[in-house]
């Protein structure tokens, strides 16, 4: 059995004018451990797919799988707990807390939970920032930080909660070309590390050719 499994996942949104129809019928799977990217025009489903495999949203219908646990009708806390304990999130905009040091930052999604966890939060968080090259960064504030730095800070906070997935929407969409790059080999070098499952969208082909497999959501949702 592949480690994540869409099967016949369709998606729309209600709209003033009617159903706006975002993914139709897709199908795909992925193994553990896959750099898999997923590629397609503007508006075409992208963010709407790691949305689903998050399971920051639900499909209309369909089902979506994560090593053997269906994701696609979780309620409000399992979907919560799903995501505290197997997904870790990279976006484009970094979205770091404005007032935390970039420490803070990275311990912050599993702050509620500290007395819960079977390791040392705080000295997770240090060494995370360690191997993403922060380690003289860490007091400070995301004002302080360059946009790559900022980057950096949002992979370590990703991988916090040592997640079996991780979900990156054009992680690199808002860096210039060489940062971007060097965001890329670390995301991958940490993915590696951590024997990570690694979804990312993108528009960039250069991206596409280092994954491990592309999956193009135009060739993947079927006609209506």
């Amino acid at each position: 059995m592949a480690f994540i499994q869409v099967e016949h996942v369709s998606k729309s949104y209600k709209l003033p004018t009617g159903n706006l129809s975002i993914l139709h019928d897709l199908s795909f799977e992925i193994e553990a451990g896959e750099f898999v990217t997923i590629t397609g025009p503007s508006g075409c489903g992208k963010t709407t797919l790691l949305a689903l495999l998050g399971a920051l949203d639900q499909p209309d219908s369909g089902t979506i799988l994560v090593d053997g646990h269906s994701v696609h009708a979780l309620g409000a806390v399992r979907a919560a707990d799903y995501r505290r304990e197997t997904i870790g999130f990279v976006f484009q905009l970094f979205y770091l807390l404005p007032n935390l040091s970039a420490l803070e930052n990275v311990m912050a999604p599993l702050l509620p939970y500290r007395r819960m966890l079977g390791f040392d939060l705080g000295k997770r968080a240090q060494e995370l920032l360690e191997q993403v090259g922060l380690a003289s960064r860490m007091g400070h504030t995301p004002a302080r930080l360059s946009g790559g730095e900022q980057q950096r800070v949002a992979i370590a906070r990703a991988l916090i909660n040592q997640p079996k997935v991780l979900l990156a929407d054009e992680p690199t969409g808002n860096l210039d070309p060489e940062t971007g790059r060097e965001i890329l080999e670390l995301l991958r070098e940490q993915q590696r590390q951590g024997k990570q499952t690694l979804v990312m969208v993108t528009h960039d082909h250069e991206i596409a050719d280092i994954a491990d497999r592309t999956l193009s959501l135009l060739k993947l949702v079927k006609a209506e």
